[in-house]
Formats: structure tokens, C-alpha cells, sequence
């Protein structure tokens, strides 16, 4: 388990890393709001504390930037503040928990495994990778709208990241028996799809493999 704690009291922030890793749990510590942001989109947590009053950006302002962003990684905040306003308003925001200081780190430790062991709220329909989220009910991408046939080809592409998918794969799935020998429609849809990774600014992109298909890489 590896969390991402966002905190700038140096002492605390030191004996709280000390106490969770500890518990077998990897702690990486950001000391200002800036680096706590940067390093929570990277989603390679499992799970992000925040403290709300930070330096250069607030807590509540980490949290807001990630749930724009789609990022759906586990929030608790940790505040002097033990109003009920307060916890409804970092709620509402997005948060998963809630936690007043001063706290014992047994019950942080037991706030994280509590929110870890719930079944993940991420619906069937979703596919992720790099900093792409695909709703496939919805078919968008990043909230940008994909037309249909955008949307499945993203749907094999994103199911498989990283391995080929073949033009014959895309056309026999996507267009069936309208689509043989056309290859030019898959290319078609391919640049369009390049164009809407790179208006999102995607850090995956499609990588065509000569003669043989394409593959989504990072």
C-alpha cells in the first residue's frame, strides 16, 4: 500500500511518515500545496491525505483539481477544524473521509484500510489508463464527447493497452462485413482520435506498428 500525505508541519508531517511505514505502508510526503497536486494526479496512490490549510494551495483546492480531473483516488482530509459544515462541505467536494486534529495515527491507519476495503465506486463501464478515463456509457473521453465508432475503437485500444490491435481485429469488431478491405477507415478514425488525445492533453498516444495495427502506449 502506498498513500500520498500533503501536510507542511515538518515534525508532524515526519512522525506521522514514521509511524504509517510502520504499519507497512510506503508514505510519500509533499510539503506545500503545488507538490502535493502534482504528485496526487500521478495515480499511483492508493490513497491521499490532505491536510486543508497548506502553503501556495489549499487541501480543499487538491481536492477540487483532482475530482476535474477524474481523479477518483481515495481523499481524507485532516483539519484543525472539526465543524460540521466543514466535513460536509470537503464531502460534498468529493472527499472520502473526514478527520479533526490533533488525531492518533492508529486511527488514521484505520480510516485508510477502512476506505480501501469498500468496493470501489469506479462503475463497469469505465476504462482508465495513463491520465485517460473512458465512460463507456457515455462514450467520452476525458468529458469530450467521442462519436460512436471513436468511442469503440477506444474501447479495444484502452481494454488492451500496450499490445497491437490489428486493423482486421478493428474492422471485423467495429464495421463487420461493411468494413472488409477498408483499411482506410480505420486510419480515418485514428487521426481523429490523435487529434482529441492531443486536445486533451493526453500522455498516452496511439502508436501505429507498420502493416499490423496500432497500440496505445505512454
Amino acid at each position: 500500500m502506498r498513500v500520498l500525505y500533503v501536510e507542511d508541519e515538518e515534525f508532524l508531517a515526519d512522525a506521522v511518515k514514521h509511524n504509517l511505514e510502520k504499519q507497512g505502508i510506503t508514505t510519500d510526503v509533499a510539503r506545500d500545496g503545488e507538490e502535493g497536486l502534482e504528485m496526487a494526479l500521478k495515480e499511483i496512490y492508493d490513497c491521499v491525505i490532505l491536510d486543508i490549510m497548506l502553503p501556495k494551495l489549499s487541501g480543499t483546492d487538491i481536492l477540487k483539481r483532482m475530482r476535474e480531473k477524474k481523479v477518483q483516488t481515495p481523499v481524507i482530509m485532516l483539519s484543525a477544524l472539526s465543524e460540521v459544515e466543514s466535513k460536509i462541505q470537503h464531502l460534498d467536494k468529493g472527499a472520502d473521509d473526514y478527520l479533526a486534529k490533533p488525531f492518533k495515527t492508529a486511527e488514521l491507519v484505520a480510516r485508510i484500510k477502512a476506505i480501501l476495503r469498500r468496493p470501489s465506486e469506479i462503475k463497469d463501464d469505465e476504462l482508465r489508463y495513463s491520465n485517460l478515463v473512458l465512460d463507456k456509457s457515455t462514450m467520452t473521453l476525458n468529458g469530450e464527447q467521442l462519436t460512436a465508432k471513436e468511442g469503440e475503437i477506444m474501447v479495444e485500444l484502452m481494454s488492451a493497452p500496450e499490445k497491437l490491435v490489428s486493423k482486421e481485429h478493428l474492422l471485423a469488431k467495429i464495421w463487420g462485413e461493411e468494413g472488409l478491405g477498408e483499411d482506410n477507415y480505420v486510419e480515418s478514425y485514428i487521426s481523429r482520435i490523435r487529434k482529441m488525445l492531443k486536445k486533451i492533453q493526453s500522455r498516452a498516444k496511439i502508436t501505429t506498428v507498420r502493416s499490423l495495427g496500432y497500440k496505445l502506449t505512454d
